[in-house]
Formats: C-alpha cells, structure tokens, sequence
C-alpha cells in the first residue's frame, strides 16, 4: 500500500511514496497537480508507474531519494562507500517512520535508514521552501566501530521524460560561464571539477529541459551544487528508467573516511523546476538567495578598487588624490588592492606575509584610511589567505604549511604555492593575521582573492580538498564573529569561486577579472542564472580594457556596470571634465534604480535565439535584452547592449517581459548611461519625445519598441514606470 506525502509551495509539488521499507521513492517533481485527496494521490502514484520492460526487474522501479544498486538504479548511486572490514554495498532500509514539519514556512521531511550489515546509517533531510526550491542533503555515519570510506553521497531527483535537451555553463578565465547545449541521450551528461575550487568553467548550473528552452519559455529543471571545493553536477540517463538530475560534492578516493560517532554531512544541493523557461527557474533562486537569514540587506555602495589604477604602484599622494576625485564622483567605499603587504612589488613574492610593508607605508595604512573616512568613505583592503608566494617569510619559516604531499615539491601557478588552512598553526596565523589588519584599520571590507587551483592536494597523508574547503569557510566564520560588521567579497582570480557554498560566508562574488563591458555582458547575463545582481561586482574599466585590449565607449561600460553592484576600477584622475559628469551621473542613476535593481525581478530576452525555440535565424543576433521589474510591477528597467554587428541595416522591435499587460507604462531612455547613434544616424521618433511614450504593458510584451541602430559595444538604458 502506498502512504503518499505531498510537498507543494509556489507551483512546485513532490509526491513521495514513503510507505518504506525503502527510502521514500519520488512520484513526481514538478508542476503542483492541485489538492488530491488520499484516493487521488495513489491514483497519481499508480498512474505514473512505468511499464515492465522485457530483460528488465519484475517490479515496476521508481527512484528512492538514494538510488542505488540494491533498489535497481544503474546510474551513480545515491551513496556510496565501504567498510573497512568488509560487507555489501549499502541497502538502506528505513528505521524509523518518515518526519514531515514545517518550520519557518519550509517543509522538511527527514528519513533515516541505515544497513547494519554494510555498517552504514544515512539520513536525508530535504526542504521545500517557500519560493518551490528544494534544498537536499544527506548525512553518513558508520553504524560499526570500524567506521565507513565515503566514496560518494550525491542527492538526485528524477525529471520529467519531457526534457531532450541539457543546459550547462562552461569559461575560462575572463570568459567565464559561457553556456553549451546538447540533447540528453542515454549515459551521463556529467560535469566534474577537481580543481579544487569552483572553477572558472564551472557549470554553476546544470539544466534540462524540453526542446528549445529559453529565458521565457519551457519546462525546465536545473541543480546547483553549493560547494566551493571538487564537485559534480549530472544528468544520468538509463533506457529502462527515468532520468536524474543531481550534483554534490566529489570526493577523491579515502579522502573522508569516518570514525566510529563520527558524520559527514554532504553540501546542499539546490534544486529548482519552472514551466517559465529560465527566467523562472532563476526567479526561485533569486528568492531563495534573497532570503537566506545572513543575505545583504544594506544599501550596495558605490566602489572604487584601486588595481586597475595604480596597480602595485603605491604612492600615499596619489591614492589620496584618487580618494578624492572618486568621492566627488559618488564613490561609497574605497578599497585598496594589492601591494600593500611586505615585499610586495609585483607579484612574485610577499604573498604569505600580511603585514604592512613599512619601506611603502612608513606609518601603515593610518594615513591613508584616515583621509578615505575623512572623506566619508567606507574602506576596503585586498587579500589572498590561502596562497603564498616561494620567495616569503612564511613559506622559508613553515615549509610544512604548504598544501602538498611530503617531500613533494608543488606544482607553481602564477608563481604562487596553497597554504594549508587545514593545518592547525597555518590557521590560527591567518586568522590572527586578519583580525589585526581588520581590527587595527576598522576595515568595513575584505576582497578575499584566490588565485589558481589546487594540485596534488594532501592534508594529513590523504587528499586535501574537503578539509582545505571546510577550514576556508571556517576560517572566514571565525574572523567574521570577531568583526560582525566586516563584508567579504569572494574573489578567485576573477570568477572561479562562484557557489552557494562560499557565499554562506561571504557577502558578493567578483563574477570576472575582466573589464571589457562586451564581454562582462555575457558573462554577467548567464551568472545572473543562479544570483541576483545586488551579489555580483561589475566595475567600471578604462576605456582599453587591459585583460583584452578591447576599446569601448563609456556610456557602454556605465550601463554594463549599472546592472550588478557597481564599482570602478579606473585611474578617474585622468578622466576629462566630461567623463567625470558622465560617471558622476551615472553614481546618481545607480542611487536611484538601486531598490529596484537589487529587490526586483531578473529577466532577459531571448533575442540571440530562434523566436520561441524554433528553427531558423536568431530574432536579433548579436543583441542581448536584460533587465529587472519590480515586485509589484510598476517600475523596471533594460538593458538592450549590441555585442556583435547585426545583419539588419534596422534592429526589430524589442518586446519587454515580465510587464502587467493590464497597466500602461511611461517608458523613457536614458541618456547617462545609453550611447549615442553616429551623426549620419536617427534615433527611433519616440526617444525624441521629452517625456518618452505611454504605452499598455501588453503592447510592449507583443509589440515592443524600436531601438536605435547600434555598433557592438553600444547599448541603452530604458526605465519603465507605471502611469
């Protein structure tokens, strides 16, 4: 007899069977079928159950919350490990009842099961929040005082048999989360990262979806693994079984081996459905991020990041006048990057030895912090813990600090070596280190970089990465309850430490180290996927960005940079009189729009797309459509930027989502932040208009507007506001 629970919350449903012996076997994981009653469930349950298959189980198979073998599941188990004594793989039965509750709106169902003989316990605890994401994670403990080798312990949740298509994000350094699409066939479509690190080509996303998905149109499911360390994110297809979707931490072979009493409790991985294409599965993100207990709550400030102007070319005069010229500007915090620490003139030695280094700052950093706050600035200060340089005091001091093998000399990259954090006088120096520098300075913020991944990792005689992740997050926890109002930005040589993982501790991510607005377009676009923009840095570059060499047009860094939390990177006492009107301007805008670009919802145009996923050319290639709409829809703004030449002589129409189609709306351009068409060319009749144009919602979501004709590297500004 099947006892079913239904989970349901903001048109998401889970139907469990949880009847046991097994551990509760997902039903469905969708779109909320509406109130059943008892009668109606079971008729769901008996009414999904697939056919018997011939060479095949002689029970109909439906995916318990931890595949595995002993359950008839081929692809990656659920869980997986051994003891060190001997016995089977785990069959994990329950041992007590399924615990369904609700806390704080969140429905928790918890279900422990164990296999005595295998010597293995495990608990799921999974939640449905109220925004329909479904956070999942397991717990392992031994049940035998030889203890277990976790090999592996992944959540997976099946999909809908509609989905023939997979969506996941792909990069490099400064061409981060670049998207790739392939159909889902049978086998794994599996993305692995052993890098130690999130990666710069990291998924961050793994989706499937129905032929064709876009940003507003399919069925979609998508997993996130919110892990900083190694992880695998996977879409497992068999041919005689539904197809699951999960992501979790991986583990290197006896990497976490697990003593009698002792639990490993697997990172959470975030799951979320939307029949809104990807718009909609990035709207549930966006509230579940947005609503974390710890999320920034605060006003954004306006920055300025002191590398790409000054680099390690420090001078006291210099930064003042830098100081001075960025809070005329509307600057809010001023952070100083690196070269400030001792030994510290390029970027081959010092890195280890945070103190400041007195041949540059004969009187520390005071005389400088002083004139910043003087000015009424908040201050920032550049770090990178986990690394160090050959040529420092601390790695000829503890060659034993050093993330390694012993007697092993380590791989350099970007001449930089892995300080073990793990290690308990590493951690408790950098700990010291930073709460002295926070303490003596009164630091409102930290730029926490990381600059390459982890090779050959070993933490007391076995792979590193696990215990290197947790003492990272530890380590930022313990400097945090020391200085509870310190903000941290998570950096790693741009964006290759991007996750839900880090930002549990930290308060943004730097999304790249690129500058080129062209580029930070896209980049940014598609880290919007699974963040909203008030936690992902967009600064403000030189006119020639020095990552690509590119030249682009300030009004098309000013808008690029408006859509995230804004800053600038850029030497501004250089700036003509107009530049600084025009940046002075565009801080302003900033002030204004911020409400709504940091509480509004995120949505963006499939232009550079087939219309509605079919075949045939793009609706306008070369062009993206962004923007964010408030929650009551009567205020918004977009973006429409031109990366590329368009094979039209006139771009369409842009049609505006996400509007109330019942209300009518004044739509305005911007001028701060929008380019200008060449003199030979006309803007469109309406942005003549002084007061814009009113036009119903409706009529801008089917119709649209006419656009100026743009170069790549130009773009607009339009706000919308309800009449």
């Amino acid at each position: 007899m099947h006892e079913l629970v239904v989970l349901r919350a903001a048109g998401t449903a889970l139907l469990l069977d949880v009847g046991g012996p097994a551990l509760p076997r997902v039903v469905h994981w969708g779109a909320d079928p509406g109130d059943l009653t008892t009668g109606q469930a079971r008729t769901l349950a008996l009414a999904a159950a697939p056919a018997l298959p011939n060479s095949g189980l002689d029970a109909p198979w439906a995916p318990s919350l931890v595949p595995s073998e002993a359950d008839g599941w081929s692809g990656r188990p659920g869980v997986a490990g051994w003891r060190p004594s001997g016995g089977p793989p785990p069959r994990l039965r329950l041992v007590q009842p399924v615990e369904v509750s609700t806390a704080d709106d969140t429905q928790v169902l918890r279900a422990a099961a164990a296999d005595e003989e295998a010597g293995v316990a495990v608990e799921v605890e999974l939640r449905l929040e109220p925004c329909g994401v479904v956070r999942v994670r397991h717990h392992v403990t031994p049940t035998s005082s030889d203890g277990w080798v976790v090999a592996g312990a992944l959540p997976l949740l099946p999909i809908g048999g509609q989905a023939t298509e997979v969506l996941d994000l792909t990069g490099r350094w400064c061409r981060e989360r670049s998207p790739q699409r392939s159909p889902l066939l049978h086998g794994g479509r599996v993305r692995e990262s052993r890098r130690g690190r999130t990666g710069h080509d990291a998924t961050l996303l793994m989706v499937a979806g129905t032929a064709g998905f876009g940003f507003r149109h399919g069925e979609v499911w998508g997993v996130h693994a919110a892990w900083s360390g190694d992880h695998v994110h996977l879409v497992d297809r068999l041919p005689e079984a539904r197809a699951m979707l999960g992501g979790g931490e991986l583990l290197r072979p006896g990497e976490v081996v697990l003593g009698d009493g002792e639990t490993y409790s697997t990172p959470w991985s975030v799951f979320s459905w939307s029949d809104a294409g990807l718009d909609g599965l990035s709207a549930r993100l966006h509230e579940h991020v947005r609503h974390r207990a710890h999320h920034t709550r605060s006003p954004r400030p306006v920055v300025l990041n002191t590398w790409e102007a000054v680099y390690f070319e420090h001078d006291l005069d210099r930064l003042r006048e830098l100081a001075d010229v960025a809070a005329d500007v509307g600057v809010e915090r001023f952070v100083l990057d690196d070269g400030w620490f001792l030994g510290r003139r390029d970027d081959t030695a010092g890195l280890g030895d945070w103190y400041v280094d007195p041949d540059v700052w004969p009187d520390g950093l005071h005389p400088l912090v002083e004139h910043v706050r003087g000015l009424g600035l908040q201050v920032g200060l550049w770090v990178e813990p986990e690394m160090a340089n050959p040529d420092s005091d601390l790695v000829r001091d503890h060659p034993g600090w050093l993330l390694c093998g012993p007697g092993r000399e380590p791989l350099l990259w970007r001449g930089q070596l892995v300080v073990d954090v793990a290690h308990p006088d590493a951690h408790r120096y950098l700990l010291e280190r930073l709460d002295a520098l926070v303490g003596e300075y009164r630091l409102d913020y930290l730029k926490w970089d990381h600059n390459r991944d982890l090779h050959e990792a070993v933490h007391d005689g076995r792979a590193g990465v696990h215990a290197q992740t947790r003492a990272v997050y530890r380590l930022v926890d313990e400097l945090r309850a020391r200085h509870p109002g310190l903000e941290i930005e998570s950096c790693s040589s741009g964006g290759a430490r991007v996750d839900l993982g880090v930002l549990e501790h930290t308060d943004r991510v730097w999304a790249s180290d690129t500058n080129d607005a062209v580029e930070r377009q896209r980049i940014q676009r598609w880290t919007g996927l699974l963040l909203p923009p008030e936690l992902v840095g967009s600064h403000v570059g030189p006119a020639r960005a020095h990552t690509t060499g590119r030249v682009v047009e300030l009004p098309f860094r000013l808008l690029t940079a408006l859509f995230g939390h804004p800053g600038i990177e850029w030497d501004i006492t250089t700036c003509t009189p107009d530049e600084l009107d025009r940046v002075r301007a565009w801080a302003a805008l900033y002030r204004q729009l911020r409400p709504l670009l940091h509480t509004g919802t995120t949505v963006r145009g499939d232009l550079d797309a087939p219309a509605d996923g079919g075949p045939g050319p793009a609706v306008d290639a070369g062009a993206v459509l962004h923007g964010v709409v408030s929650e009551d829809r009567r205020n918004a703004a977009f973006a429409y930027a031109r990366l590329e030449s368009a094979p039209d002589a006139v771009p369409p129409p842009v049609r505006l989502p996400g509007l109330d189609a019942a209300q009518d709306y004044r739509v305005r351009w911007r001028p701060e932040v929008s380019s200008t068409p060449p003199v030979q060319q006309a803007p469109p009749p309406w942005m003549r208009e002084d007061d814009g144009v009113v036009l119903p919602g409706r009529v801008l979501a089917s119709h649209g507007l006419a656009v100026p004709v743009l170069g790549p590297g130009q773009g607009v500004l339009l706000t919308v506001t309800a009449t």
